[in-house]
């Protein structure tokens, strides 16, 4: 058994972003940025956080970092995710899958998609900055 673990992470947890702080605190280690397999749609929960899917059909791929951290450290991290999101399998674009935060369905009902702009980052830059 191993004592570490590889996280994928597509919003807030990504370098530079508000809960980043979290991955850092438990003494995770940024390993690479790549591009899920093109089979997720992305959610704006409220501007606050994105929410990953995986769709059927008509996916796309999105830009995620992938982390390593200590199993224990998984938990502390996840404990401190906004409310509706969760852990899964995420698959990458190099067909390799592994842990990830993903966002339960009901979650996204209602909210604004935020797919076509391929990841977090990019529909947050996308956006005017506030005065």
């Amino acid at each position: 058994m191993t004592d570490t673990v590889e996280l994928v992470v597509n919003g807030t947890l990504m370098r530079g972003l508000a809960l980043n702080k979290n991955l850092l605190r438990v003494g995770a280690r940024f390993l690479y940025e790549t591009l899920t397999a093109p089979e997720y749609r992305l959610w704006s929960i409220d501007d606050e956080y994105p929410a990953m899917i995986r769709v059927k059909e008509g996916g796309v791929s999105v830009t995620v970092e992938v982390w390593e951290l200590p199993v224990l450290g998984l938990f502390m991290v996840f404990q401190q995710e906004p409310p509706g999101l969760c852990l899964g399998m995420v698959k990458l674009n190099d067909g390799k899958q592994a842990l990830g935060i993903l966002g339960e369905p009901y979650l996204c009902e209602g909210k604004k998609e935020i797919s076509a702009f391929g990841g977090w980052r990019a529909y947050l830059e996308s956006k005017p900055l506030k005065k």
